[in-house]
């Protein structure tokens, strides 16, 4: 069955991907219209979200971040089907590089220095790697979850590393960062997966408790990379810019729990001036804090 919806699924994938953005986002809006009047996918747990984020929100402040998001929620959705057919001249043009973000990536490689990237669920994270890997001179590698459906996850695999980008499962992280240890490297966490929360570093996020993934510490620690935070603002519609800024050079002298709550800090940072761009709709805040014995 599932071979069966992706052979059936796969040639009007390509066919969505292959229309101009005009009409692209004419497609979105109306699949807007469905998703947000019509089916009210995770509509309530996007409200509760809000509401227990911005809690000094009216509203009707809310509800217009709401409607906002699923609006970007639908973009985000074809413009990652976008990959598939765009140009690299056009992924350029709408996905650019703040010049001091690159100049970052740009000293390190000068240096010989691999890096740790650290990301969130914000803007188009999906259209972050492309230009990266066209323009640095770092091999990008990806930590992601495959998905359980193998076809559609070498189909997601293949559309990740179209311009170069290499992608590594989760589970394998630290092994394959070892074995690619003498190449010049970037390697990109998402950091605001949801944990186990008894594996994970607790902090208040967003006025609520919530679990931080503990590996990107634990592993720039080990290997002592440096640490980029990175943020893929949405300018306006269908274009984005990538900035970054250092967290630590040296995580190995830094304190437990300090590098999760600095990129945790930026993220916070950069959701708060735009939150309209992250993904609400994720049961970010399904783990309650572990009673301390």
């Amino acid at each position: 069955m599932d071979a069966l919806v992706y052979f059936i699924a796969l040639p009007f994938i390509y066919l969505i991907s292959l229309l101009p953005f005009s009409l692209l986002y004419l497609l979105s809006d109306f699949v807007y219209f469905i998703l947000f009047y019509c089916i009210g996918y995770r509509k309530q747990v996007v409200l509760q979200n809000l509401r227990n984020a911005f809690p000094d929100k009216t509203d009707a402040e809310i509800n217009a971040i709401c409607k906002n998001f699923y609006h970007y929620l639908c973009d985000l959705i074809f413009e990652v089907l976008k990959i598939l057919t765009i140009s690299k001249k056009t992924m350029l043009k709408r996905c650019k590089f703040d010049p001091e973000s690159l100049a970052i990536f740009s000293k390190y490689a000068d240096e010989g220095k691999s890096v740790i990237l650290v990301m969130g669920h914000i803007g188009n994270w999906e259209w972050a790697g492309h230009p990266f890997s066209l323009l640095c001179r770092q091999q990008l590698y990806v930590i992601y979850h495959p998905l359980a459906n193998k076809r559609f996850d070498c189909f997601m695999h293949r559309m990740r590393s179209r311009f170069g980008t290499r992608m590594i499962a989760m589970r394998t992280a630290y092994k394959e960062m070892i074995a690619h240890k003498n190449e010049l490297t970037a390697t990109a966490f998402i950091a605001d997966q949801t944990p186990q929360p008894e594996n994970a570093y607790w902090t208040t996020f967003l006025n609520q408790d919530t679990p931080i993934f503990k590996g990107t510490e634990i592993i720039a620690k080990k290997m002592n990379l440096p640490i980029v935070y990175s943020y893929i603002k949405r300018e306006k519609r269908g274009y984005y810019t990538m900035f970054s800024s250092i967290l630590t050079d040296n995580p190995a002298t830094t304190t437990d729990g300090e590098i999760s709550e600095m990129h945790t800090r930026h993220l916070e940072q950069d959701i708060i001036a735009n939150p309209e761009t992250w993904l609400w709709s994720h049961r970010r805040w399904k783990h309650k804090r572990p009673l301390t014995p």
